[in-house]
């Protein structure tokens, strides 16, 4: 479940099909000043910097905070135990779209070790990110 301004959305899916997921939507503008800072790694604002000069007008910053709250809410469920910003290292890759849509993939390497599922160490997670009508919309779906 996730909601901001403007904008709340649920995602269900057959426990028979999926292990978790998580969504996330944020309205498609700067974080506050200094809230980068507290949500990233050093080297997530390096790469937030070299995807704001390659693909200027996605706002980035709030993009990563969005990916790591699906992060977190496809952690949760599987560990019981909170997840810290710091604990996950994001990675974006933009993906061509035919309609002009800002979106592409992210992976969320873990940084501490990551949940057993099916005798399977989860080290990262894949989701998927949209920017469209204003909004950031990030997902992920760990399949069984």
């Amino acid at each position: 479940m996730t909601h901001c301004a403007g904008y709340r959305a649920a995602a269900l899916a057959r426990t028979s099909d999926v292990l978790s997921l998580g969504i996330d939507a944020e309205p498609a503008a700067p974080l506050p000043e200094g809230v980068l800072e507290g949500v990233s790694l050093p080297g997530e604002r390096r790469h937030l910097d070299a995807l704001t000069a390659r693909t200027p007008g996605v706002p980035w910053d709030r993009l990563l905070f969005s990916a790591k709250e699906s992060v977190f809410k496809t952690w949760y469920p599987l560990t019981r135990r909170e997840l810290g910003f710091e604990e996950a290292a994001v990675d974006f890759a933009p993906v061509p779209d035919p309609h002009g849509h800002r979106t592409g993939t992210f992976t969320a390497r873990l940084l501490v070790p990551g949940p057993v599922t099916g005798r399977v160490r989860r080290n990262h997670f894949t989701g998927r990110w949209l920017v469209r009508e204003g909004m950031v919309l990030t997902a992920i779906v760990l399949a069984r």
